[in-house]
């Protein structure tokens, strides 16, 4: 009894403690500011293109003459892809609510954080590139966010159309962050892989506990729970297999590239989702962060090893 008395008494000094840093961070005030490029470009006319490329330089390559860009006001399929883009977010407020949430939480966490320009433009669905972060500018495709089974992306394969959805668009945009801030000098093994993921999905965690864990990951609700029920399993698989310090490039595209699934060369491989890797590193990092008091900007710098020793990760059997 006195056990678990020592239990209740942590978990809730711990949701206080956590419901005090949320409201701390509601409360940041923000200088933020989402410019609608995309609508701003479909609803603009050839006499305001000199305009148009004063304000935003950037997105207007030198190596275009200017007839370029008045095709592609004119061009149907452009305006179509406008319309679409409107339709999908018609009501914008929802997303900039999560954007501010986001930045919020970036800046409670990165004191010197400052805010960039954000921007919304059209990609012609590059969905390599939804989201681009530098320190001054950011953009973000809304092409790449109009539901998995718009005709859009009627070409293009199952598990890479999962994820062009706008439950997608605030995870994309942590993870072109998240990619600035870790520091892993060297990704020679597997284990390497693991734990930069997992640091990238534990930073979604921080900056973005507002949003499911499927979605932090880019998983369907029944791909997530599949990666929870066979979490032992994948482990036992790596270990007994000796992956972990294998340094054979082929791991990465078998269980941590985006792919329709994972690759254990066995019956339920179709099964299994994609990316298994990204999740295993995932619950590594939690149960490292867990079990050792150490700064969230520490624990980026540190080597896949020494979180990996440290750990004390017992997988869900």
């Amino acid at each position: 009894m006195k056990t678990i008395g020592v239990l209740w008494f942590f978990c809730v000094f711990s949701c206080q403690n956590s419901s005090k840093i949320e409201t701390e961070i509601a409360n940041i005030q923000l200088d933020l500011r989402i410019e609608r490029f995309d609508q701003i470009f479909g609803s603009s006319t050839p006499s305001e293109l000199p305009a148009l490329k004063q304000k935003y330089p950037f997105l207007f390559a030198e190596k275009f003459a200017d007839t370029v860009w008045f095709r592609r006001m004119n061009d149907p399929i452009q305006h179509l892809l406008t319309k679409t883009v409107d339709s999908v977010f018609k009501d914008f407020s929802s997303t900039e609510s999560e954007i501010k949430a986001f930045y919020q939480h970036l800046k409670y966490y990165n004191k010197a954080f400052q805010m960039p320009r954000l921007i919304t433009v059209l990609s012609d669905v590059d969905y390599r590139n939804k989201a681009i972060v530098t320190d001054s500018i950011v953009l973000i495709a809304l092409d790449n966010y109009l539901g998995p089974d718009h005709e859009f992306y009627s070409s293009f394969y199952g598990y890479i159309k999962q994820n062009l959805d706008k439950n997608q668009l605030l995870p994309d945009l942590a993870t072109a962050y998240a990619e600035q801030l870790i520091h892993q000098s060297k990704r020679s093994i597997f284990l390497d892989e693991l734990i930069y993921f997992g640091k990238q999905l534990y930073l979604k965690d921080v900056w973005i506990p507002f949003k499911e864990n499927h979605e932090k990951i880019g998983y369907t609700i029944d791909q997530y729970q599949w990666a929870e029920a066979n979490e032992f399993y994948i482990w036992q698989y790596f270990v007994e297999k000796e992956l972990l310090y294998d340094t054979d490039k082929k791991l990465v595209s078998r269980f941590i590239s985006p792919a329709p699934f994972s690759r254990f060369n066995l019956e339920l491989d179709s099964e299994s989702p994609g990316r298994v890797g990204q999740y295993i590193g995932w619950q590594i990092v939690k149960s490292y962060m867990k079990n050792n008091p150490t700064s969230l900007s520490k624990m980026l710098q540190m080597d896949a090893l020494e979180i990996f020793k440290n750990a004390k990760f017992k997988p869900k059997k």
